[in-house]
């Protein structure tokens, strides 16, 4: 059931017994649905398609919570399947219900938990399933969960610090615009016509924020156009990987967020290879995990040259050279682990520098952009206001000195 979209299905059957029982299971249509309880000798009654979002019910949280508790059974003894079968009914998402019920009865069959996880790709990257295999073939398999869970949630803390860093200056400059359209749309046409009343000239300031506010009132629809077009724009280029290729070449040029994103990148690179390396994978099915971990294509177009210069023979510690992607540091380590037959800790130490970089480096954005968004606020509202009340100061002088 190799598919990338899963559908969630409700069903009720009777079950050999007589007695009538519901749930969910997952699959690609209903006759795959309809297949898979008459697997399980159960006699459907009602089967019909369940509304569930994929990006809510396979969110990282989750897989990092679901590794965590295998873990924490397996550790206490408990046999694969039941596990499952017990994390199955304890679940509040019915989505993972129905993959923890498909899971355990075909454990319960004999296969491998690699092997079914791996027929979700859509759910479960590579990575998971190299991993959770290594953990199977060494016996290990609670270890590798427990490493796979707290590499996912080191990656998952950083990445939401990084989006929260970035998101910041957004919001402001986004709430700012809003609150000067409101006053220019709607407060300051009010002011306009009092001070119209009045029949004296007004300030330059208030005079040409009035022009500005008529304009605006008059020609709303092509600023509402103007404003839809880049969007859509955007919209419709941004998964195509010329574009995608683009935009990672200009954001690492941009000084403060450049080493931001590339410290989240490297090191999600190396902590990824430094778990490959201790579990004992290859260097190359490493890099091929890793490759497939990231999102964009630049990243991962470099990463797949390097995996190409290994296979031709190159060394790894120069492959990372001439990648153009990676630090000076990161080579150099790179370098002295291969010597040293130590890469496995090199890469866990250039992971834990690069996270504790990004991470300064992103607090260090929010300090540095927090006072200069105060600023711009403060600017656009404070010159709003001054236009709209400066007419009322100056009628309040004529009127003292006549």
């Amino acid at each position: 059931m190799k598919n990338n979209n899963p559908r969630l299905w409700r069903w009720r059957a009777l079950e050999p017994g007589g007695a009538l029982s519901q749930g969910y299971a997952l699959a690609i249509n209903r006759a795959d649905a309809l297949a898979g309880l008459l697997a399980r000798q159960l006699a459907p009654i009602a089967l019909r398609q369940a509304f569930f979002s994929p990006r809510r019910s396979w969110r990282l949280r989750n897989k990092i919570d679901f590794l965590r508790q295998l873990a924490a059974l397996l550790h206490a003894g408990v046999a694969l399947d039941n596990g499952c079968r017990l994390l199955a009914r304890q679940h509040p998402v019915p989505a993972w219900q129905a993959l923890l019920e498909q899971t355990a009865d075909r454990l319960a069959q004999g296969q491998t938990l690699s092997s079914i996880l791996g027929q979700w790709p859509a759910i479960f990257p590579p990575l998971f399933i190299a991993l959770l295999h290594t953990g199977e073939m060494t016996g290990k398999l609670d270890t590798c969960c427990q490493q796979l869970a707290t590499q996912q949630e080191q990656h998952y803390r950083l990445k939401k610090k990084v989006h929260k860093a970035l998101r910041y200056p957004f919001f402001t400059l986004l709430i700012a615009l809003l609150v000067s359209g409101g006053m220019l749309g709607f407060v300051l046409p009010e002011f306009a016509s009092i001070y119209q009343s009045f029949n004296a000239p007004l300030p330059g300031l208030t005079q040409n924020l009035i022009t500005l506010s008529e304009w605006l009132r008059h020609n709303v629809l092509w600023c509402f156009t103007l404003f839809i077009i880049p969007v859509a724009g955007w919209i419709t280029v941004r998964r195509k990987p010329r574009w995608q290729n683009a935009q990672q070449r200009l954001l690492l040029k941009i000084p403060l967020l450049s080493d931001m994103l590339r410290g989240q990148r490297l090191c999600q690179i190396h902590t990824t290879l430094a778990l490959t390396q201790q579990a004992g994978i290859a260097l190359l099915q490493g890099i091929e995990a890793a490759e497939m971990a990231l999102t964009h294509p630049w990243w991962q177009q470099k990463l797949r040259a390097m995996r190409e210069r290994i296979r031709n023979g190159d060394t790894f510690s120069h492959a990372l050279s001439q990648a153009e992607i990676f630090t000076p540091l990161c080579i150099q380590l790179a370098r002295t682990g291969e010597e040293s037959g130590s890469l496995d800790i090199m890469l866990s130490k250039l992971a834990d520098w690069h996270t504790g970089r990004t991470q300064e480096r992103a607090d260090g954005l929010a300090a540095a952009l927090e006072p200069v968004m105060m600023l711009v606020m403060g600017g656009v509202t404070g010159t709003l206001v001054i236009a709209m009340y400066l007419p009322i100061f100056q009628l309040g002088e004529a009127m003292s000195m006549g």
